[in-house]
């Protein structure tokens, strides 16, 4: 079947073209809106600025189709191929994308909002700029991926791959990357406000100047992380490790810290105001000029830590362990 008779067909009234061969078809501009292509074969074929909507492209093969600009709002491509295809500036909102192969496929651009993507293959996949707001790509592959000024605000990206993905400018606000391995990861100066990083794994990643306002951090792994100037405040950091992280000059007003571990950490000249750090392990922790009026350090392990010139004002140091510290005035805790 040809372009032309496809399009004839359509005019009459006749919708299911499943399994038809397209390959190399010139569709650019056509209205195809609710047709039935499941398992056809549209490999390169050109559907620039078509009207997709609402079709049905199950199954269908797209490697290398030219799809710029083109309607694809609330069609069905589960289990579609579209590798190296170029969607850029596609609008793709509302469709369903599970298991869906788009290794190298462009995206640039493209309206992604509410889509499920779950465990879509995107390996090398171009998303710069996509707006991609509350988008499920949970365990979809996203290795090497470029996700630069991407909008993911809210997006689902539990158990996703990551790795070697580009993300600079992206927004990642309310997103879920719960149980994540990120260790190394730069994320700096990014919007991560309220994101849920739970059990995620951030070993040595680069947080500076990021904001982690009202995060869920819970159990994350965070030893060596550099957040130095970050944003933490109100943050759930509850049995968080801190094991040799740089805190130095980072906002943690109001931060849940029960049970964390920040042996060694750098809190120099942080701000702990409010702070509850009960249980918390801060052995051999630097927090020179820090803050922590009104913090909670009951049953705290400052064993070695150093508080030079930090603020203590209405503290609660009940039942802490101070053996060794050094207290704001420079002298040795004996306690």
């Amino acid at each position: 079947m040809d372009a032309d008779e496809l399009l004839k067909r359509y005019a009459e009234g006749y919708r299911d073209f499943r399994g038809a061969n397209l390959s190399e078809a010139n569709l650019i501009g056509a209205n195809l809106i609710s047709i039935n292509l499941t398992e056809a074969n549209l490999t390169e074929a050109s559907l620039a600025r078509s009207d997709l909507s609402r079709a049905f492209l199950m199954e269908a093969k797209l490697m290398g189709a030219f799809l710029y600009g083109a309607d694809l709002s609330f069609v069905k491509l589960k289990g579609s191929n579209l590798m190296e295809a170029d969607l850029t500036k596609a609008d793709l909102r509302g469709a369903q994308l599970a298991n869906v192969d788009l290794a190298g496929a462009k995206l640039s651009g493209s309206i992604l909002s509410w889509v499920s993507l779950y465990r879509a293959n995107l390996p090398g996949v171009n998303l710069c700029g996509a707006n991609l707001n509350g988008i499920n790509l949970r365990s979809a592959n996203l290795t090497g991926a470029n996700l630069n000024w991407t909008n993911l605000s809210g997006a689902r990206l539990s158990g996703a791959k990551l790795k070697g993905a580009q993300l600079n400018g992206v927004k990642l606000s309310r997103a879920f990357l719960n149980g994540l391995n990120l260790e190394g990861i730069n994320l700096s100066g990014i919007d991560l406000s309220a994101a849920k990083f739970s059990g995620a794994k951030l070993h040595g990643a680069n947080f500076i100047g990021a904001d982690l306002t009202e995060a869920q951090m819970r159990f994350t792994d965070l030893e060596e992380a550099n957040l130095k100037n970050a944003d933490l405040h109100d943050t759930n950091l509850r049995g968080a490790h801190f094991n040799q992280a740089n805190l130095m000059k980072t906002d943690l007003r109001e931060a849940d810290l029960r049970n964390a571990d920040l042996r060694g950490a750098n809190l120099n000249l942080a701000n702990l105001a409010g702070a509850d750090l009960s249980g918390a392990n801060l052995q051999g922790a630097y927090l020179w000029g820090a803050e922590l009026d009104g913090a909670n350090l009951t049953g705290a392990d400052l064993r070695g830590a150093s508080l030079r010139d930090a603020s203590l004002t209405g503290a609660n140091w009940r039942d802490a362990i101070l053996d060794g510290a050094v207290m704001p005035t420079g002298r040795l805790s004996c306690v």
